[in-house]
C-alpha cells in the first residue's frame, strides 16, 4: 500500500504551493526548484552530503527563478552552489537537466548522465534539424491535420533556451556504483520515460531516487517521438518490474511528494497502462481504420482535448502511439499504410 512519507510535500501539493527545503535523511536535503508554466510545479532537487562536499540528483530548468530557487535553497542547508562537486542527472529532460551546467560553471562539478541519454544530447539541443524532420514525418504518419503540423511540429523549441547545453563528464553504467564520498549509490538503468532514465538506489539507506520513473500520482510521459521510436511502453514496463522488489523504504521521486509502497505504486502504474491498451483496442475495435491522431483525441484524458496544449497534445500523440507499438506485437492491432497509417483489429485478439 502506498504511503505518503513527504507529508509536508504533500501538504504543499494540495495547497498549490512550493514545499519547504527538507532535510529527508541524515545528509540528504530535498529542494524544490520551480518549473515554469508546467502543471508539475516544481522538481525536488535532491542534495547529497559527501564528505565535504555536496552532489545533487537532477538540477531544474535554467531560468534565473530556478536558479534562485536552487541557491536559496542551499543557503538553507549552510551551503552555497561552490559546494557542489557532482551532478546526477536521472535523465536528459530540461526540467532535470537543465541547469546542470551553469551548477558546473560556478563548481567545477562534473556531470554524470547514461550513454543513450547523453547521445541524444546534439541533437535535442544543437542541431535540430533533423529532430524536426523526424518530427513532421511521424506526425504526418499519425494522421495529424495539415493546418496543425506547424504548431506540433515546433511545440517544443521554446524549451530549448532552458537548457544550458553540458556534455557529461561521467556515463553510468546499469548496475554500476556512483562514486560518492559516504554513499552507496548504485545506478539503475530504466529506459522508458527516456532511453537513458536512471535511478539511484542505497542499500544501506533503503532508498531509491527515481526520477520520473516512479512518481506517486502520476505516470510520466512514455512516447513515441522522433528520438525514440521503437517500443518505449515496452521498455517502460519492464524497467517497472526490474524496480518493484528492490528494498527500498522510500521513494524520493523528483516530482510530488516522497512515499513509501514502491510494488504497490508500481502494480498500480502497470495497471493504468494496461486499461489504456484496452481502451485503445476497443477504440480500433469500434473505429478500424482510425489514425493514431484519431484515436488520441478519442481517448479519456485529465482534461478536455481542446484544453490540452499544443505540446502536451504531441506528448498524448506520442503516448497512443506507444500504446499501439505494443499492441502490434502482440498482434491485438495492425496498421495500413504510411502516411498515414492506419489501424485495424489484428489476429491476436
Amino acid at each position: 500500500m502506498l504511503q505518503i512519507t513527504g507529508t509536508a510535500q504533500k501538504k504543499a501539493w494540495d495547497e498549490n504551493i512550493l514545499p519547504p527545503v527538507e532535510m529527508v535523511g541524515d545528509g540528504l536535503w530535498s529542494i524544490p526548484v520551480p518549473i515554469p508554466d508546467n502543471p508539475l510545479r516544481y522538481v525536488l532537487v535532491y542534495v547529497l552530503e559527501a564528505g565535504e562536499k555536496l552532489a545533487i540528483v537532477d538540477a531544474g530548468w535554467d531560468t534565473i527563478e530556478a536558479w534562485d530557487a536552487l541557491k536559496a535553497g542551499l543557503e538553507v542547508m549552510g551551503a552555497k552552489v561552490e559546494d557542489i562537486s557532482a551532478v546526477l542527472v536521472t535523465h536528459i529532460h530540461p526540467d532535470h537537466y537543465g541547469l546542470a551546467g551553469r551548477v558546473r560553471e560556478a563548481s567545477g562539478a562534473w556531470i554524470g548522465l547514461h550513454p543513450a541519454d547523453a547521445a541524444m544530447l546534439k541533437g535535442r539541443y544543437v542541431d535540430t534539424s533533423e529532430l524536426l524532420s523526424r518530427m513532421e514525418k511521424l506526425l504526418e504518419r499519425s494522421g495529424v491535420p495539415n493546418e496543425r503540423l506547424p504548431d506540433l511540429e515546433m511545440a517544443s523549441m521554446v524549451i530549448r533556451s532552458l537548457v544550458t547545453m553540458a556534455e557529461p563528464d561521467i556515463l553510468f553504467e546499469d548496475h554500476s556504483p556512483v562514486d560518492l564520498t559516504g554513499w552507496d549509490l548504485i545506478t539503475v538503468w530504466t529506459p522508458g520515460h527516456s532511453p537513458g532514465h536512471v535511478c539511484f538506489f542505497s542499500e544501506k539507506r533503503q532508498l531509491l531516487l527515481t526520477g520520473d520513473h516512479v512518481l506517486p500520482r502520476i505516470t510520466p510521459n512514455v512516447a513515441v517521438h522522433s528520438q525514440q521510436d521503437s517500443n518505449p511502453l515496452g521498455d517502460y514496463l519492464q524497467s517497472l518490474l526490474k524496480v518493484r522488489n528492490i528494498a527500498a523504504y522510500e521513494v524520493l521521486p523528483a516530482h510530488e511528494y516522497r512515499f513509501s509502497g514502491l510494488a504497490d505504486r508500481v502494480d498500480e502504474i502497470i495497471a493504468h497502462h494496461q486499461r489504456r491498451l484496452d481502451e485503445i483496442v476497443e477504440a480500433v475495435r469500434q473505429r478500424p481504420g482510425s489514425t493514431a491522431w484519431e484515436i488520441t483525441i478519442g481517448l479519456h484524458w485529465s482534461r478536455p482535448w481542446e484544453e490540452i496544449p499544443d505540446f502536451m497534445q504531441r506528448a498524448a500523440n506520442g503516448e497512443t502511439l506507444a500504446h499501439l507499438v505494443v499492441l502490434e506485437l502482440k498482434d491485438q492491432v495492425h496498421k495500413v499504410g504510411d502516411s498515414p497509417w492506419r489501424y485495424y483489429p489484428g489476429p491476436g485478439l
